[in-house]
């Protein structure tokens, strides 16, 4: 049954791919990921119609932020909410992969989408592959709550350079994990509590992202694992995402694009 609803969403994310129009897209951050974002949209036909960094905030109020049917935003976490503001004041829709905001303004935003009809579709990894993974880590979970005799465990290793932790992709598969298995309360970093799921995390090299979930018992371990091979598939998503949101409103999702 698994395997079957894969190859159904996975011939939905190919069907998805190869049919979109092209559009006017404002990029918010220009850095690696918003330059590797550039190439794909450009790519893929679209049009780069404003390019929105640290040195020129006063863009948001150009003719040509406005212009666009979707921006993209990936930024530092305390600049994230700021920049939803400035793109919502001139109803421009937003793609974001930026975290770190939801705790003190994820009420705020989910008002805007559901009363002020404002569009963010915010994802913590906008990977095709991630999102599968997610998908198989919530259906392991379900089998897994009926097998106690497994702990389970959770890691994930990505570049020197990034700083906060867990990823925010950990964050939410730790979540679903919670959310599927009974004996599990909540999750923490560096925990020896049983009733936690634990959290570690590793900072090493040029990683572009590791993901690995570990069921572990006295007879044997279960494994499943993500390795992103660079952030082209992260911006490739982004991308994907910008193609979705153009014609959809509210507070979405990677689950409302791709239904597994």
């Amino acid at each position: 049954m698994l395997f079957a609803c894969l190859f159904v969403s996975l011939h939905h994310i190919y069907t998805y791919i190869i049919k979109y129009k092209p559009m006017k897209i404002a990029l918010i951050g220009y850095g690696k990921m918003g330059k590797m974002i550039e190439q794909i949209a450009l790519s893929r036909g679209h049009e780069i119609v404003s390019i929105i960094d640290i040195d020129n905030q006063d863009d948001f109020d150009s003719e040509a932020f406005r212009s666009a049917e979707v921006s993209i935003e990936f930024t530092a976490p305390q600049a994230a909410y700021g920049n939803y503001l400035r793109a919502f004041k001139h109803r421009v829709k937003v793609v974001s992969g930026s975290t770190g905001w939801m705790q003190e303004h994820g009420d705020d935003v989910r008002r805007m989408c559901s009363e002020d009809g404002q569009t963010l579709f915010w994802a913590s990894n906008f990977s095709i592959g991630v999102a599968i993974f997610s998908a198989v880590n919530r259906y392991l979970a379900k089998i897994m709550d009926r097998f106690p005799q497994y702990d389970v465990e959770l890691e994930e290793t990505h570049h020197v350079h990034k700083l906060d932790h867990p990823s925010g992709t950990a964050i939410t598969l730790a979540e679903d994990i919670v959310e599927n298995l009974k004996r599990k309360e909540s999750w923490a970093e560096d925990t020896t509590d049983p009733k936690l799921l634990r959290v570690d995390h590793i900072r090493r090299g040029e990683v572009a992202g590791i993901h690995t979930v570990r069921y572990d018992s006295e007879a044997d371990i279960i494994t499943i694992t993500h390795d992103a091979h660079s952030r082209q598939g992260f911006a490739l998503g982004a991308v994907l995402a910008a193609e979705y949101t153009k014609d959809h409103s509210g507070l979405l999702t990677i689950s409302d694009m791709f239904k597994f």
